[in-house]
């Protein structure tokens, strides 16, 4: 199981204090482990790129994090760079507070921006379950859907709760089969992660791979 465990993993550190040193080691244990990618800040990219060459394990930068209160234009922006300098995928958080007011083509629209300026680059939409209700959270994967995103992901592990069994089966029910379920925020044990995978979940967000395999 652990090797079949560690493609779902996108192995993360996106704590403000990590050093260059950590994200190599990072990317050095994602290489031994056979992680799926490494999940990082924007600034560590080309650092991740280089040591993660020919490898195999891909580059995931976070965008708009960890609020998604950023504009539209910075995130595509961020975006768009992080993908120059080597990125392959993107996580990016919606604009929470926009969803809340019921501004369904701000979300729609900041969702696409980042969609269309990572080009080929797979764009994950972290809603932060913790600060949803049902309805908003179904809303909130209905138009990240219709924006063009290859998943949607459960939080960005700095808001309240994190990932949970019924949020990952609620967002499979609303983006149905083709849309890919990233979840991150407290998956901390082999069980709770095949519980996620079990429930929908195409990718799990975790500080912990090493322990999950």
């Amino acid at each position: 199981m652990s090797e079949e465990m560690s493609s779902y993993i996108d192995h993360t550190l996106l704590k403000p204090e990590a050093t260059r040193e950590d994200i190599i080691r990072l990317c050095r244990e994602a290489v031994k482990y056979k992680f799926y990618s490494v999940c990082i800040n924007p600034s560590h990219v080309l650092t991740a790129a280089r040591e993660l060459q020919n490898t195999g394990v891909k580059v995931c930068a976070v965008v708009g994090f960890p609020l998604g209160a950023t504009t539209t234009a910075v995130k595509a922006f961020e975006a768009a760079e992080a993908v120059d300098n080597g990125a392959d995928e993107i996580d990016m958080v919606i604009h929470i507070g926009a969803l809340k007011s019921g501004d369904q083509d701000y979300v729609r629209n900041d969702i696409a921006a980042v969609v269309r300026a990572a080009k080929k680059s797979p764009v994950k939409v972290i809603i932060e379950t913790g600060l949803l209700s049902e309805n908003e959270k179904k809303l909130a994967c209905s138009l990240a859907s219709e924006a063009g995103a290859a998943f949607v992901k459960t939080s960005t592990g700095f808001g309240p709760g994190g990932a949970s069994i019924a949020d990952i089966q609620l967002m499979r029910e609303t983006v149905g089969p083709k849309v890919g379920i990233k979840a991150s925020g407290g998956v901390r044990t082999a069980e709770t992660a095949r519980e996620m995978i079990k429930a929908g979940a195409t990718r799990i967000g975790t500080s912990s791979g090493p322990a999950l395999v």
